[in-house]
């Protein structure tokens, strides 16, 4: 009985007598022996008959077949026939495999009993014997019909595949000049069988100017055909997987039309690789144009052009002459069907890029937007750029090495002096312990520069689109209105050594507390009400400030002597309550200064915070209690605060509260307390003095709600809930050197579906807030941020910079009242072009986000947000030419300045998109802090023009929010 062999390998020859010894030498070479090798002669009129007798000969395994097929397909099917083996491999008589193929693809099978194929990488070969980078489809491996249903992912040689499969589905399409490989592996997938990968380039393609598929017609059409197949029944699959019985999914746009584009473009790449270009360019319309796309878009054109060239990556950027123009023109012809030229540029900026990180310069490679150059760092030259280039790619270097890599955007030519500033900026940046960026330094400064920018060059150019922005800004219909001064009390701690000096230099603003507020006249209202029964003869007001609560108290009592430390509060109390006879007034320290006696009643409220210590409050009590007449009333009003108890509501002031006020009173020989209100703000006491005849009772408590609206100048203040770490005390006891830099986009609790991602609710933002506060964060800004950098300083405390894309007004409606609430402020980089327009980019996912007008901004900036740029327009950096980046980068800069009245340093990337050219462009245009496409937390080894920021998306919940910040304090 004939033993059958393990591998059945099925050679198709037709005139191959150049390479066919090659292909059967490799069968030879393979470490297992136990294959048979089926060579099928397709009508051969050259030595190839002679070869394959000669091998026949040679070694049993080989044997031979004569056939009229005239095509791959039908010769394919007569090998088919005759096999043996348990597995089959499909190899041209121009290709070879690797030694080891056989060996190792079997013994991936053997690990994998339900597998239907095994495949491996593979290489090009091109004519002068280059290889290609090994290419591997993993895809195959997870979803094999869905990738075979799109595109050809698998070399013919590059796989072992199972005989009986192959036969029960009939072998080759022989209808099909091309892609008849394609159209099989296609049909063996959608039985929903395993697919095996090797992860090795173990089989070679040798490209060829006769090959069939540089018949673009052909193939397209070919394509055309199985494309169509796979997104929809196959009748040829008697027994297909239910899942794959109707053909693939058309999902998330992955459809028939996308597949034909795709390979479309690889048909046209391949075609403008060989100088020409015949496809409709209409196919190309379903391709993707989304920013996201631009890179794969890129690579496929790279691969195409390595095909249709014949090249190598390290060689297509010197061939660009041969192929440059029509690739070109394939691209914009590409940014036309989608209507979106920016598109077309974003994918020429990528493929260039490609094109030269392959490259190694050896001459100049002037490509169509970017010229790729080798620069003498000690002896740079001006380089003229020729017409369309934007963009330099350049290899700095040294005693024939290159010392560095720059990319960097261009208006005009680079003279020396441009070119010595970026060899100092990279001798600055370097840090490798050796002195080659001290002498790179010292070379270069060493020459002699011009002092004025030539006209034509790079920085004259810069600084023509400096006097156009300015001109636009000047002319712009929106008029120029000086910023309100921001209304803040003198800070202080509330110690100072002078005190009458603090407290008018307090008083220099008229009415620094907003005694008229709501919150304020309602704890008026409350001391009125604890106001003890009975008639009040003679009473006192201490600390009476301007005279506000001191109007409303002189109708109650018989006589008031209202006094406070200082002298300016005194004369505008004095003329508040000129109509109240029986009010006298006075200037009285009453630490320092004897205080009246006999009082029936003291009032004393918002201000014994400010004594030393609570030594000093023990000493006041017991001037209080001396002032007093037996059975008087003592009256204060203070509010809780956190250094008394972190564990519920309070303010988050340096000093002592109600709490310790109220336990320091009551355990004041002689005050017994009476009546207290108690919110959970403040509280108000009313204790009394006793007197011989006092009879001992409880007192009465009164929990009452705080009803009025509280203002944002005592909001920004309170931690509500309590406090888990106090700022002052992690700011003297944290030190760290990163960050979190969150950003968020859109506040609002309705919006379209598909931006649900960058919207988070008042609600869940409040919380976050509301969770920094409490755990002893603190806002800083992007230029803070930049410094500390600068200057290696490590961050005290617990900084966080919040910021926002996009300037919406629902930044102004919910989350800025948010921010005041909670001490923290924001960084919002605008669109300048459609400031008071919406967000006309989601115009695709819905109706667009309504944007703050310049009004707004103004506004805001005095209330203390602070602004930066989101560039002009909001379109993708990426695919704009150098010239109009800098344009926005300008423009908007200068708006901004405008508008908020304050030097513009930052900006953030649209769409968090950038690339090599925006760094160097952002700080010649005026910026010193950028914000990238970089995920995580911002520390001191960052590059301040390409800061990273952890984004806070409306898809996730508190806690996650909670572990995305610890995870960068931990």
């Amino acid at each position: 009985m004939a033993h059958n062999p393990l591998v059945s390998i099925v050679v198709p020859a037709h005139n191959a007598e150049v390479t066919l010894t090659r292909a059967l030498d490799c069968l030879l070479d393979q470490e297992t022996a136990d294959w048979e090798a089926i060579i099928i002669d397709d009508a051969s009129t050259d030595r190839t008959p002679a070869i394959i007798a000669a091998y026949v000969e040679q070694d049993a395994r080989f044997r031979t077949l004569s056939s009229c097929a005239n095509s791959p397909a039908g010769a394919r099917n007569n090998g088919i026939s005759t096999a043996r083996g348990r597995w089959l491999m499909f190899l041209d008589a121009d290709d070879w495999v690797d030694a080891g193929f056989l060996a190792k693809m079997l013994a991936a099978l053997e690990t994998a009993p339900d597998a239907v194929a095994c495949y491996c990488g593979s290489r090009r070969v091109m004519p002068d014997g280059a290889l290609t980078p090994s290419s591997i489809a993993t895809k195959v491996a997870i979803e094999p019909f869905e990738a075979f249903a799109r595109r050809c992912a698998i070399r013919t040689h590059a796989l072992l595949i199972d005989r009986e499969t192959i036969v029960e589905l009939g072998g080759f399409d022989v209808s099909l000049r091309t892609c008849e490989d394609w159209d099989l592996w296609q049909r063996v997938a959608r039985l929903g069988k395993n697919w095996v990968m090797v992860d090795e380039p173990l089989a070679f393609y040798r490209a060829s100017p006769n090959s069939l598929t540089r018949n673009s017609t052909q193939t397209l059409a070919d394509a055309e055909i199985v494309i169509a197949r796979g997104f929809s029944a196959d009748p040829r699959v008697k027994h297909p997987a239910s899942a794959h019985a109707n053909g693939a999914t058309s999902a998330d746009g992955r459809t028939a039309s996308q597949a034909l584009a795709w390979f479309a473009l690889w048909i046209a790449a391949a075609d403008c690789g060989r100088g020409g270009g015949s496809i409709n360019r209409q196919i190309l319309r379903a391709l993707p144009a989304g920013r996201k796309w631009a890179r794969e878009i890129a690579k496929v054109i790279f691969d195409g052009l390595m095909v249709g060239s014949l090249s190598v990556p390290e060689q297509l950027a010197s061939r660009w002459d041969r192929f440059g123009g029509p690739l070109s023109g394939l691209i914009i012809d590409l940014g036309q069907v989608w209507g979106d030229p920016v598109a077309g540029r974003r994918v020429q900026y990528h493929l260039e890029q490609m094109l030269l990180d392959a490259d190694d310069l050896a001459a100049p490679r002037p490509l169509a937007l970017t010229l790729g150059i080798r620069v003498d760092a000690r002896n740079p030259t001006s380089t003229e750029l020729p017409e369309g280039i934007d963009q330099i790619y350049a290899y700095l270097m040294m005693d024939g090495q290159i010392e560095a890599v720059v990319q960097f955007g261009v208006l005009g030519k680079v003279t020396k002096r441009h070119w010595i500033e970026l060899i100092l900026d990279f001798a600055l940046q370097k840090d490798d312990g050796a002195d080659t960026s001290n002498t790179l330094a010292a070379e270069a400064l060493s020459t002699t520069a011009e002092r004025r920018p030539d006209p034509a060059s790079h920085f004259g150019k810069l600084a023509q689109l400096v006097s156009e922005a300015r001109e636009l800004v000047r002319s712009s219909a929106e008029a120029t209105q000086p910023l309100p001064a921001p209304r803040r009390a003198p800070a202080s701690d509330g110690h100072d050594k002078d005190r009458t000096s603090f407290w008018n230099r307090y008083f220099a603003t008229e009415d620094p507390w907003n005694y008229s507020s709501p919150y304020e006249q309602e704890k008026y209202e409350r001391q009125l009400e604890i106001l003890p029964a009975g008639p009040i003869g003679r009473a006192l007001e201490l600390a009476c400030a301007e005279g506000h609560f001191t109007r409303q108290l002189a109708p109650r009592v018989g006589h008031l002597t209202a006094t406070d430390i200082s002298a300016v509060a005194i004369e505008r109390a004095r003329a508040r309550c000129s109509d109240q006879p029986n009010v006298e007034f006075g200037v009285l320290d009453f630490f320092a200064d004897t205080l009246p006696g006999e009082m029936d009643l003291i009032v004393c409220s918002e201000v014994l915070y400010y004594l030393d210590d609570l030594a000093g409050l023990r000493r006041i009590a017991k001037k209080f209690v001396e002032a007093l007449a037996p059975g008087g009333s003592f009256i204060n009003a203070h509010a809780f605060v956190l250094r008394d108890n972190v564990e519920r509501t309070g303010f988050d002031w340096n000093t002592f509260g109600a709490q310790m006020i109220s336990q320091t009173l009551a355990g004041t020989e002689g005050l017994v307390l009476a009546h207290s209100i108690q919110t959970e703000l403040y509280r108000i006491d009313r204790f009394r003095r006793l007197s011989p005849d006092h009879i001992a009772t409880e007192p009465v408590i009164d929990h009452v709600p705080v009803r009025a609206p509280i203002g944002i100048g005592v909001a920004r203040n309170i931690v509500w809930g309590g406090a888990r770490a106090l700022r002052r005390e992690v700011a003297r006891s944290e030190r760290r050197h990163r960050i979190p830099v969150l950003m968020y986009h859109s506040v609002a609790d309705e919006g379209p579906a598909a931006l649900a991602r960058f919207r988070v609710t008042p609600a869940a933002f409040a919380s976050q807030m509301a969770w920094l506060r409490a755990n002893g964060f603190h806002a800083i800004m992007s230029e803070q941020l930049e410094w500390s950098i600068a200057n290696r300083q490590p961050f005290a405390g617990r900084p966080v910079l919040i910021t926002f894309d996009d300037g919406f007004q629902n930044f102004a409606d919910h989350a800025w009242p948010i921010l005041r609430a909670h001490d923290l402020t924001a960084e919002v980089f605008l669109v300048t072009d459609l400031v008071g327009e919406s967000a006309k980019w989601d115009a695709v996912s819905g109706p667009p986000t309504r944007l703050m007008d310049a009004g707004t901004v103004r506004r805001l900036a005095a209330e203390g947000a602070f602004f930066g740029s989101h560039l002009a327009t909001h379109r993708a950096i990426d695919g704009l030419s150098s010239s109009d980046l800098a344009g926005e980068l300008l423009r908007s800069r200068m708006f901004i300045e405008r508008w908020t009245g304050r030097p513009t340093m930052a900006f953030a990337a649209p769409f968090s998109v950038t690339d090599r050219r925006l760094g160097r462009l952002a700080k010649e245009s005026g910026y010193r802090i950028g914000f990238g496409g970089r995920h995580g937390p911002a520390d001191l080894d960052c590059d301040p023009i390409d800061l990273p920021r952890i984004e806070i998306r409306g898809d996730r919940s508190l806690d996650d929010f909670v572990a995305t910040v610890e995870a960068v304090l931990n």
